[in-house]
Parts: structure tokens; C-alpha cells; sequence
């Protein structure tokens, strides 16, 4: 979070999040890897939740680049 809002400024860069609904999927993945690590205590599970948490974030990033997410989006459904 620290390397983005140093490319656009701290200001805009909450502006952003809130703009997104991606936050939140970060913010559940978050609460989800909680969730699994303390109260559930299945490794399987939690290592799954890290995961989701770090593809959100990836994908939260690549708002930042121009055309980013498009290309990203392409490149997967021509590898399936």
C-alpha cells in the first residue's frame, strides 16, 4: 500500500480505495485468514485465504497501470 500511494500520492490513493469495492474483498479475505488461522486452526484453509488475499491485492494494484487489469484479464482467458 506504502509503493502505490508513493506513485500517486496518499490523497488520491484513498480516494481510490474507497472508490473500489476491491478493498472490501481484501478486508473479507483478511477477516477470512483470521478466521481460519485463530479460530478454525486448518492450515489448508488458511493458506487458501492468504491466496485470495494476495490475488485481491494484485489485482487492486494493477488498477494503477494503465489498461493493466484488461490485459491481465486477456492473458488468463487465452491460457484457459
Amino acid at each position: 500500500m506504502r509503493s502505490t500511494a508513493f506513485l500517486v500520492g496518499p490523497e488520491q490513493q484513498i480516494n481510490m480505495m474507497f472508490l473500489s469495492t476491491l478493498p472490501l474483498s481484501m478486508l473479507d479475505a483478511s477477516f477470512l485468514h483470521s478466521f481460519c488461522a485463530l479460530l478454525i486452526h486448518s492450515k489448508i484453509l488458511t493458506v487458501i485465504a492468504i491466496l485470495c488475499k494476495t490475488c485481491a491485492l494484485m489485482w487492486y494494484n494493477l488498477s494503477y497501470i494503465p489498461f493493466a487489469r484488461r490485459i491481465v484479464s486477456e492473458i488468463m482467458i487465452l491460457s484457459l
